[in-house]
C-alpha cells in the first residue's frame, strides 16, 4: 500500500450533509488539484475543458458532460499523472450582447463617444439608451465577473476537481492576444483573406454567419406560380416561394437534359412586373421534377442562386441591405419606367411587405397563376436568430478551411482519422462536414463585444479604403484596437481622414476564438514553458452537436499553425432528454437549473446519475438514479464506518482464510475492468464495475464475514477478516473517488493521511499480493449458500437471526468443494447447527433448511 493508514477518527452517525461545503473549502486551501508545472509533458495529462458560455444559467446537460470529464481528470490524477485541468470562461459574442442589452438597457452606437462617467439606471426603462461601443463593452466586462462567480461557486459545489487560479476568459486581455496572433499569422501564410461575395446575413442581429452556425426549421410558405414572357409572345410559367425578390432575378435555369427547355438554352425571357431581360440557361442543379423544372435564379434567395450565379457567371442585382429591407435605389439593369415605377411600390419595405405587394401586383397584371399553394418548408436560420437569413453582398474575412481547396480538405480529413474518438462512431460526424463543406470558413462579425479584427486599412487621396494592403501591428503590441489604436506611422488625427487610415470595424467570430481554447490556456506565445509541458493536449471533451463548429474550427487552427492535431483524444457526449424522450433546450423550455438538485440529492447523487451515462450516448434525466447514487454514498460512508470499527484500520495479520483471498481476488478482477474502461474513457463501465462489486461486497461477504470479524472464531480468523476488509475499503474508497469525490474523502480522512484524491489508483497486483493463491469463485459459491438459507428464512417468514438446525447444500463437486473451503463462515453467517453437502448435478445450489 502507498497510503499511510492511522488511528481512525468516525463519527457516531455518518452524514452527507455538509460535505460539499467541508471538502470544497479544505481542497481549495490545500491547493489538492493544483497543477504542478514542473512536470514533464510525459508526466500530464492535459484537458482541453469546454468554457462554458457565461451569458446565461448553467442546466443540468452542463453537470452531466462536466461530470464526465471531471471523472477522467481524476482517474488520470490518481494514476500518477499531473492533471492540467483550467477553466475558461466563454464570454464574447451575441449571447453576451443580448444579455448586457437587457440587463442593462442599453445599446451599442458606434458613431457616440465615449462617456467615462456613464453608469446605466438602475430600473431600465422600455427604451434601449444608445451608448458608445466602450461603454458597451466595459458593461459586458461588468455583467461578465458577476456570472462567472456564480458558475464557479456551482462547480465547486460539483466537485470539479478544476486548478482555479489557471482560469481564463475568452474575451480576456490574454486570449485577445492569441486569437489576434493566429488570426496574423493565418494572414501572413495566405490561410486568411479578405473577400466581397455573398453573404449568409442575420437582418436582427445585422451580423455575417458562418455555415457552421446555421440550421434548417420547417416554416409555412407558399408556392407562387409566376408567368415570364417569351420573344416570340409566348409563356413561361415559374414556380417560387420567394416573388418578393423577382426584382433581382438575373436569369432562369433548366437541367440541360429537360427537354421541355433545351431549346430555349441561349434565348431570352421578359420578368414579369420590371420586363428585364434574362437569359434561359442549363445547369446539372435544375430539378426537373420540381415544379416546372424551370427555376427563377435571383441576387440572391438562397445558396444554390449563389452557386448558379458563381458558375454561370451571372449579373448581379442585389435589392436586399443589411437591415433586411428593399433598397431605396432600384439596381442596375431596372432602368425602364416600367421597372422603376414597379420597385417604387417595393423600396423601404421589408421582406414581408414586400411579399404581399409584389403578389398583389402580380395578381393586377394577370401574371400570376392561380392563388398562392400553401406548403411548409426548411428555411435557413442562424442557430440564434429569429428571422430568416437572407443573402447580402458584403466584404468579410475568411479563414481556409477546406471548402474550396481539395488538398487541404484532405489534410483535415487525415487529422480526423488520426484522432482517438470515443465513441468511435462520432468520427462520421466529423467526416460529413468535413466532405460537405461548400466554402471557406466566415470569420468576421458585424458586433461588438469580441475580438476585434487587428487590421488598419490606409486611406487613399479621396478617403477610400485601400483593402488589398491592410496595415498589422507587431505581434509584441497585441491585444490591439483598431476602433481606438494607430498603427504603425500614423497619429491617431489621421484617423478617416484622406491619406490617413480607418480601423476594421469587425469582430471574430466566437468560433475563431474558441477554437483557439488549447493555445489559450497552454498561454501559447505568453508562456513558452507552460505550453511547451501541455500542448498537444491529451483530451477535448464536448457534446456532439458542435463537432462541427468547435471541434472542427480547432483542428484546423492548430493544423495550420502547428502542424499537429491539438489533442489525441476527443471525448463526445450525448444530450440530455427530458422525461418525453426530448432533448432538453433552453429554447425549447424543458430544462431543469442543476442548483436546487444538487442541494436536494446531493452533488455525488447528481454526479452518479450523470456518470452513468455511457459516452456518446443521449441520456435521460431520471431523478430515480440520482436517488439511487444518494444511496450508494450513504452506504459508502456506512460501510467505512464499520469496517473501521471492527478495529480494521489496525490490521497487520496474513489472509489465512480462503473467503477473504476469494474476495479480494474478485476486488482485483473489479480493479482490472475498472482500468481498462477508463483507460478506453468509459468513465460508466468503470462506476458500473465498481458498483457491481460494492453491493455484492456489502450484501455477501460482509454479512458472511462479520461473526469472524467480532471473534467468534477466534482471534486469528479475525485477524484476516479485519485485515480483507481494510484492504478493500482503501481500494473501493479510490474506486469511486473520480464519481463520489465527497463521500470518499469523507471516509478517507477517518483513517489515511492526505487527500484520496491524491492517492494511487488501486492495482490489481497489490491485491493479488495481499490475498495470495485465491479461487475467486469461492466468494460467489458461498453468496449462493448463503442465499438460499435466507430465502427459506423469509419464506418461512422468520428474521434473519433464527437459528437453523440443519442445511442440506446440494450441487455439483466443484462447488462442494469450495463450499468446504468456507463452511465455517456459513455456518457463522447462517446461524447453522450443521450443514450437510450432498452430489448433484445441476450447476446452481439447492439449499433445504430445517429449523
Amino acid at each position: 500500500m502507498t497510503h499511510t493508514p492511522r488511528l481512525p477518527d468516525v463519527p457516531e452517525k455518518p452524514s452527507l450533509a455538509g460535505l460539499e461545503e467541508k471538502w470544497s473549502r479544505r481542497w481549495d486551501e490545500s491547493g489538492v488539484y493544483r497543477f504542478d508545472r514542473s512536470r514533464t509533458r510525459d508526466q500530464v495529462f492535459s484537458i482541453d475543458t469546454p468554457p462554458p458560455t457565461v451569458s446565461g444559467s448553467l442546466h443540468v446537460g452542463h453537470v452531466f458532460s462536466y461530470t464526465h470529464t471531471d471523472t477522467v481528470a481524476r482517474y488520470q490524477r490518481m494514476r500518477g499523472r499531473e492533471v492540467f485541468y483550467p477553466m475558461g470562461w466563454d464570454d464574447n459574442g451575441l449571447p453576451t450582447e443580448r444579455r448586457v442589452q437587457n440587463f442593462f438597457g442599453v445599446r451599442c452606437d458606434p458613431a457616440l463617444p465615449y462617456d467615462p462617467s456613464f453608469e446605466p439606471a438602475a430600473k431600465p426603462g422600455k427604451e434601449q439608451v444608445p451608448v458608445s461601443r466602450r461603454n458597451f463593452i466595459e458593461l459586458c466586462e461588468r455583467l461578465t465577473v458577476t456570472d462567472e462567480k456564480v458558475f464557479e461557486e456551482l462547480w465547486q459545489r460539483l466537485g470539479l476537481s478544476v486548478d482555479w487560479s489557471m482560469t481564463y476568459q475568452t474575451i480576456g486581455s490574454a486570449a485577445r492576444a492569441t486569437s489576434q496572433r493566429a488570426f496574423l499569422r493565418n494572414l501572413a501564410r495566405g490561410e486568411a483573406y479578405l473577400a466581397e461575395a455573398p453573404t449568409l446575413w442575420d437582418v436582427t442581429f445585422r451580423t455575417a454567419v458562418a455555415q457552421a452556425e446555421l440550421e434548417d426549421r420547417e416554416r409555412p410558405g407558399a408556392f407562387h406560380r409566376l408567368l415570364f414572357t417569351r420573344p416570340d409572345g409566348g409563356r413561361l410559367e415559374i414556380g417560387t416561394t420567394r416573388p418578393e425578390l423577382l426584382p433581382a432575378c438575373v436569369a432562369l435555369v433548366a437541367h440541360p437534359d429537360d427537354p421541355r427547355y433545351r431549346e430555349l438554352f441561349g434565348s431570352t425571357v421578359r420578368t414579369p412586373l420590371f420586363g428585364v431581360e434574362v437569359p434561359v440557361l442549363a445547369h446539372r442543379l435544375a430539378d426537373p421534377e420540381k415544379g416546372t423544372g424551370l427555376a427563377m435564379v435571383c441576387t440572391f434567395g438562397d445558396t444554390t442562386d449563389v452557386v448558379w450565379w458563381r458558375e454561370l457567371r451571372l449579373d448581379t442585382r442585389a435589392v436586399l441591405g443589411r437591415h433586411g429591407r428593399f433598397a431605396a435605389e432600384p439596381p442596375a439593369g431596372l432602368e425602364s419606367a416600367q421597372a422603376r415605377t414597379a420597385y417604387g411600390r417595393l423600396a423601404g419595405t421589408t421582406v414581408h411587405t414586400g411579399r404581399e405587394r409584389i403578389v398583389a401586383m402580380l395578381r393586377e397584371s394577370g401574371e400570376l397563376v392561380g392563388e398562392p399553394r400553401q406548403i411548409s418548408h426548411a428555411v435557413k436560420f442562424y442557430e440564434k436568430g429569429d428571422k430568416p437569413l437572407e443573402i447580402v453582398t458584403t466584404r468579410q474575412w475568411y479563414l481556409r478551411n477546406g471548402g474550396r481547396d481539395e488538398r487541404l480538405r484532405g489534410e483535415l480529413l487525415d487529422r480526423g482519422a488520426e484522432l482517438t474518438w470515443h465513441p468511435a462512431h462520432m468520427k462520421v460526424r466529423y467526416d460529413n462536414w468535413v466532405g460537405g463543406l461548400n466554402g471557406d470558413w466566415l470569420v468576421s462579425r458585424q458586433r461588438f463585444f469580441g475580438v476585434p479584427i487587428p487590421v488598419w486599412y490606409p486611406l487613399d487621396a479621396d478617403g477610400n479604403p485601400c483593402y488589398e494592403r491592410p496595415l498589422t501591428p507587431p505581434e509584441s503590441a497585441l491585444p490591439i484596437d483598431p476602433s481606438t489604436d494607430a498603427p504603425e506611422g500614423f497619429s491617431p488625427e489621421q484617423r478617416d481622414r484622406p491619406g490617413g487610415f480607418t480601423g476594421d470595424p469587425d469582430v471574430m467570430d466566437t468560433w475563431a476564438t474558441s477554437s483557439l481554447t488549447p493555445q489559450i490556456a497552454a498561454r501559447w506565445g505568453i508562456d513558452e514553458d507552460l505550453f511547451e509541458r501541455v500542448f498537444p493536449m491529451d483530451l477535448r471533451p464536448q457534446a456532439h452537436e458542435i463537432i462541427r463548429t468547435w471541434l472542427f474550427s480547432s483542428v484546423v487552427r492548430a493544423h495550420s499553425e502547428h502542424g499537429v492535431l491539438p489533442w489525441r483524444h476527443a471525448g463526445i457526449s450525448g444530450w440530455i432528454l427530458d422525461p418525453d424522450r426530448k432533448k432538453m433546450s433552453k429554447s425549447v423550455g424543458n430544462v431543469v437549473t442543476p442548483a436546487d438538485l444538487l442541494v436536494q440529492h446531493g452533488s455525488d447523487a447528481v454526479r452518479y446519475w450523470a456518470a452513468s451515462g455511457r459516452p456518446g450516448t443521449d441520456t435521460a434525466f431520471d431523478v430515480g438514479q440520482m436517488k439511487v447514487g444518494r444511496r450508494l454514498a450513504v452506504k459508502v460512508l456506512n460501510a467505512g464506518r464499520f469496517v473501521l470499527s471492527l478495529g480494521a484500520a489496525e490490521a497487520r495479520a496474513e489472509i489465512t482464510e480462503p473467503l477473504d483471498a476469494a474476495m479480494l481476488a474478485e476486488l482485483a478482477a473489479t480493479v482490472e475492468a475498472a482500468t481498462e474502461a477508463f483507460e478506453a474513457f468509459d468513465y460508466a463501465r468503470a462506476l458500473e464495475r465498481a458498483e457491481q462489486f460494492f453491493w455484492h461486497f456489502c450484501d455477501d461477504y460482509v454479512e458472511l464475514v462479520k461473526p469472524r470479524a467480532y471473534g467468534e472464531r477466534g482471534d486469528a480468523a479475525a485477524d484476516s477478516a479485519r485485515a480483507a476488509l481494510a484492504a478493500a475499503l482503501s481500494v473501493q474508497l479510490r474506486l469511486f473517488a473520480p464519481f463520489l469525490p465527497f463521500a470518499t474523502e469523507e471516509v478517507w480522512s477517518w483513517w489515511q493521511e492526505g487527500s484520496v484524491h491524491r492517492a494511487e489508483w488501486p492495482r490489481a497486483e497489490e491485491l493479488h499480493r495481499i490475498a495470495g493463491p485465491a479461487d475467486r469463485a469461492v466468494l460467489a459459491t458461498a453468496a449462493e449458500a448463503i442465499a438460499g438459507v435466507r430465502k427459506a428464512k423469509s419464506e418461512a417468514r422468520l428474521p434473519m437471526r433464527t437459528d437453523v438446525g440443519r442445511a442440506v447444500i446440494t450441487g455439483p463437486r466443484p462447488a462442494l468443494d469450495r463450499l468446504a473451503l468456507v463452511q465455517g463462515d456459513i455456518r457463522a453467517a447462517g446461524r447453522i447447527a450443521e450443514v450437510e453437502t450432498v452430489l448433484g448435478e445441476d450447476p446452481k445450489l439447492a439449499v433445504a433448511v430445517s429449523f
